[in-house]
């Protein structure tokens, strides 16, 4: 099923990236576009993601740096730098 009809993306994406480590719908845009054209998507992806165990999470509440892939100079990635720290 398309979740990203902007940018053709399926929840098997999504459910592929969040099992690589993805864990918000910026992490899922910054690796796929999703949700970053009309933005209709986002709350399917929110659902896709859903609010179980996130390992960025877990390694902000421990105090370390989280390993995040980020796209090359996007908006998305400042913003996730900032997020991050």
């Amino acid at each position: 099923m398309y979740v990203c009809s902007c940018f053709g993306v399926t929840d098997k994406q999504v459910k592929e990236h969040a099992a690589a480590g993805a864990c918000t719908p910026r992490q899922i845009a910054s690796a796929t576009k999703a949700g970053t054209d009309c933005g209709s998507c986002v709350r399917t992806i929110q659902g896709l993601l859903g609010r179980g165990a996130c390992p960025r999470r877990e390694l902000l509440e421990k105090g370390k740096a989280p390993a995040v892939a980020l796209a090359p100079d996007s908006e998305l990635a400042e913003s996730q730098l900032a997020e991050a720290a």
